[in-house]
């Protein structure tokens, strides 16, 4: 819920304070009545669900919540929200050479997109005259530190993951996208940084995670961020799997 507030700018109803299960799932259900009410359908998703730690219904919560304050309000010529971003994509990387955008997962695996995107509104970041088609590992990682170290975007995707895939997943690909998309467009930043103390609040100061906000930086603490370090812990902490719903 406080993840929710956060992200949102928006107040939810007070949570429940005590830590008996009836109280969990009644705080999830709050979080859950407050997303249906910006009109997302839920499908399948629920409390129980989600109090138990079941994986797919988490991870299937977090990305209705990406779609909702990240990606749903992108639109250019009344296209969906995936048809826009993927138009704006297009036209952005549409002079350069080898750039081929047609979908949200092989056309990016090269990295030449991602330099393109970069290349097009910041080229003094980038010499993307010096970028080989043939070189992905080095496209992907220039993108992904320059994205990083430049533009304040966290690095959610993995260079040797994406070159090692046949087919990159989508939807990561996508909300990776999204965020240069509100870093250029000049569209409102709909990813609100968080302070340490309120994420860690947030997961209830579980002890395995505080490492893991203690070594990055506060811009950096955003839902995106949090998804992607829950999602692929560092070693000896917890997984998502084990983290406590509160």
């Amino acid at each position: 819920m406080l993840l929710l507030e956060v992200i949102s700018g928006e107040r939810l109803a007070k949570p429940e304070r005590g830590k008996m299960r009836v109280h969990k799932i009644s705080n999830v259900n709050k979080a859950l009545h407050y997303i249906t009410s910006k009109g997302v359908k839920l499908v399948s998703i629920g409390a129980e669900e989600i109090v138990d730690g079941n994986a797919k219904m988490t991870l299937g919560m977090i990305w209705t919540i990406i779609l909702r304050f990240a990606i749903q309000d992108i639109s250019v010529e009344e296209t969906s929200a995936k048809e826009g971003l993927l138009l704006w994509c297009q036209r952005k990387t549409a002079p350069y050479k080898n750039v081929n955008i047609q979908n949200f997962h092989i056309s990016w695996k090269d990295g030449l997109g991602f330099c393109a995107l970069i290349h097009r509104h910041r080229p003094e970041l980038i010499d993307y005259g010096k970028l080989r088609k043939d070189d992905p590992m080095t496209n992907l990682n220039t993108a992904f530190d320059v994205a990083e170290k430049y533009l304040d975007i966290p690095k959610m995707l993995d260079a040797e993951d994406i070159v090692g895939t046949a087919r990159p997943d989508e939807k990561a690909i996508m909300t990776y996208v999204s965020s240069f998309y509100h870093a250029f467009s000049g569209a409102q930043k709909v990813f609100q940084d968080a302070t340490l103390p309120l994420l860690l609040t947030s997961l209830h100061q579980s002890p395995g995670w505080v490492p893991v906000f203690r070594s990055v930086r506060p811009s950096h603490l955003t839902l995106l961020y949090l998804v992607h370090r829950i999602a692929s812990p560092p070693q000896g902490t917890h997984s998502y799997r084990q983290l406590p719903i509160y």
